[in-house]
């Protein structure tokens, strides 16, 4: 066991006498999300767990308990799902599924900006999750990396609905506080702090210019300064940051990002619409977002792993996430191909990256070789047809 998790007194603690805390995962100014297991299902579970600050705020409570319920009762793949909610002594705590990988944030940084058909990949899925929310009239109000989360099985799903809102009107929480991160706030929410669908297609906007260029559209020397940039700037287009972007995406950005919600897409599901029709009309290949490799949650696992062992007493404990065996990370797009195609013409963002094409030849050359094989065939029964029936009187 390390320092960090020798010295959390949260560790090891049983929440309702049902949910046993293994191992942190993350911790922030809110709480701290660990690694847990449900010792009544046996099944390993995602804890997140309040300050002990929110334990004496009713309207928190309150408010945390019905945006819980419900998330609850959202079903889509690209959300994750809440199991259960309550209060421990002074701990606030949010039990959910756990997601066996990491975050988009921390695959961001191993691999930097993504080509169109990996950002595809990564949208479509938050898109759906956040058009099953806007359908229940949910709007998350944080749309961001640390909040996407893939699994080692190529999942994309997003976290942490209702809990900047839970936060917002919790009595501790400085009015002038900014909720959300400062990066991908919509206008209306820095301005007005109301947040509506629109506000969620912003965040997206923003997340979608962050993959393909790897970096936010605005910058400053505060996260106040920062957040107040887009009430006076249109985000620019993802092209004019780096070469090879498709027009059809310096689009979809600027009209999700518009300043006025009125001009953006009404919604994720209209949102997701677009993107398909993208999808489509550049006949993007499919592609499985990998998980990060150095994630915080794979970290947790082995640590818990080489700390409790295969078995502890009468619950299982998890076995430590497959690692994927691949080449060593790079910083740029070319990560996101393949490595037997490096030497491909085509160029995204200025560097060689060949997979989108190869996927095509690929298919291309499968029609040709059966188109091929068929034709041999046909041939050679053609050919054996002839010579038998030459041959056929004097067989008789």
């Amino acid at each position: 066991m390390d320092a960090s998790q020798r010295s959390d007194p949260l560790v090891g603690l049983v929440l309702d006498r049902r949910y046993r805390i293994d191992a942190m995962i993350a911790t922030g100014g809110m709480s701290s999300v660990y690694r847990g297991l449900d010792l009544r299902l046996d099944r390993p579970v995602a804890c997140k767990v309040m300050d002990s600050r929110y334990a004496g705020d009713q309207q928190f409570l309150a408010r945390f308990q019905r945006e819980a319920r419900a998330v609850a009762r959202l079903k889509d793949p690209g959300l994750v799902a809440v199991y259960d909610q309550g209060l421990d002594g002074h701990h606030p705590f949010l039990i959910m599924e756990l997601i066996e990988g990491g975050t988009l944030r921390e695959l961001l940084r191993e691999r930097g900006p993504m080509p169109p058909h990996a950002v595809a990949a990564v949208l479509a899925p938050i898109l759906g999750g956040l058009a099953a929310a806007h359908r229940a009239g949910l709007v998350h109000r944080d749309v961001k990396p640390e909040n996407v989360l893939i699994s080692d099985d190529g999942e994309v799903k997003i976290a942490d609905f209702g809990l900047v809102r839970a936060v917002a009107e919790a009595k501790v929480t400085s009015t002038s506080v900014i909720l959300g991160t400062a990066a991908y706030l919509s206008p209306e929410q820095v301005g007005t702090g109301d947040a509506g669908p629109g506000s969620d297609v912003y965040g997206v906007g923003i997340l979608a210019y962050e993959l393909l260029t790897g970096s936010t559209p605005f910058d400053g020397d505060s996260a106040l300064a920062v957040a107040y940039q887009r009430m006076d700037h249109d985000v620019p287009p993802p092209s004019a940051a780096i070469a090879g972007v498709p027009p059809q995406f310096d689009e979809l950005v600027r009209r999700a990002t518009r300043r006025s919600p009125e001009q953006r897409y009404p919604d994720a599901a209209v949102m997701a619409a677009d993107l398909q029709a993208i999808v489509e009309e550049l006949g993007l290949p499919p592609f499985r977002v990998p998980a990060p490799q150095n994630s915080a949650q794979h970290a947790a696992a082995t640590a818990l792993h080489s700390r409790m062992g295969p078995d502890d007493g009468d619950h299982r404990m998890p076995a430590p996430p497959p690692r994927q065996h691949t080449r060593a990370m790079t910083r740029g797009p070319e990560d996101w191909g393949s490595t037997e195609n490096r030497s491909a013409a085509s160029h995204f963002a200025g560097i060689a990256i060949d997979e989108l094409e190869w996927a095509r030849q690929r298919s291309r050359r499968i029609v040709l070789f059966w188109l091929v094989g068929i034709l041999t065939l046909t041939a050679l029964v053609a050919a054996g047809a002839w010579t038998l029936g030459s041959n056929l009187q004097g067989l008789i």
